[in-house]
């Protein structure tokens, strides 16, 4: 008589888009659980927003025009506005380190806004 083994099969996850960055830390994280010999390491969840979307969605709804406004449309405001910041940060962050700097001053966001094209609609609100 032949024994059968019964392997127990994990539900599918979710769907959804992984960032490069994410998927590089997943194996970096397996590969160094599957090398500790100790105590299992405790699991930390990251958030998939870094803003808080709560202050997102009062935001959104001091607009007249927004009555409602799902979680989904929330979170994808919130997405956006964090890539804004860092895309503006990043090219700012070029005008401080030549001017040999660390920190990010105000000259270095007008200097950003002024010289590329894509940050056009805020020439003039930083006054």
């Amino acid at each position: 008589m032949a024994a059968t083994v019964v392997t127990p099969v994990s539900p599918p996850e979710p769907d959804r888009c992984v960032s490069e960055e994410e998927s590089r830390g997943a194996e970096a994280e397996e590969e160094s659980s599957q090398q500790q010999t100790g105590p299992a390491p405790t699991v930390t969840h990251t958030r998939l927003s870094r803003l808080p979307l709560a202050r997102i969605k009062a935001l959104m709804k001091t607009d007249p025009d927004v009555s409602l406004a799902s979680q989904e449309s929330v979170f994808i405001i919130a997405k956006a506005t964090e890539l804004f910041v860092e895309m503006i940060a990043k090219d700012a962050m070029v005008y401080a380190q030549q001017g040999k700097r660390k920190t990010l001053q105000r000259k270095d966001l007008d200097n950003a806004i002024e010289a590329i094209d894509e940050f056009a609609f805020l020439e003039g609100t930083l006054d």
